[in-house]
């Protein structure tokens, strides 16, 4: 199997069967976000203990397969980082779908990384972008205690 089968693999595999797609038990942090264009629509909760770290993530929504296969993956990579280290991930996945080949972070390990990187064929497809963003950017929001809905249109 190529790198190409083995990303679309696993974007089918995020997209078909998300994983935490629920509603976390106790949050302290939580945020929605907004894809007109493609009608993907998020809502990340997180759960972060006194260290700030992510006990818990999850998310609920409806979307694309690329909008859900990325927000899977998302919880999936940063259950158990501490708030720090998502901030460098996302800041690194966001720098490598728009204009970087590959994924500098050192949080990441390498299985990691090819999950990540299994999304950077959207920048290929600029309007396919937001919708592998949107829920990174809703996680910031969420962290950042932003109250406006994440909006890909603004």
């Amino acid at each position: 199997m190529n790198l190409k089968e083995l990303y679309q693999e696993i974007i089918l595999d995020h997209g078909k069967n998300p994983r935490n797609l629920r509603k976390t038990e106790n949050f302290n942090k939580d945020a929605k976000g907004n894809n007109p264009l493609c009608g993907d629509n998020v809502h990340v909760y997180l759960k972060l203990n006194e260290n700030k770290k992510v006990e818990d993530i999850s998310f609920e929504g409806s979307g694309c397969a690329i909008s859900m296969a990325s927000a899977s993956i998302m919880t999936d990579l940063v259950r158990g980082k501490e708030e720090f280290e998502v901030k460098e991930i996302v800041e690194d996945f966001l720098g490598m779908i728009k204009e970087n080949p590959e994924l500098k972070s050192q949080k990441l390990k390498e299985d990691e990384k090819t999950k990540l990187m299994c999304l950077s064929g959207v920048k290929q497809y600029p309007m396919r972008v937001k919708c592998a963003t949107l829920s990174w950017h809703t996680l910031v929001s969420a962290i950042d205690n932003k109250q406006e809905e994440i909006n890909t249109e603004n």
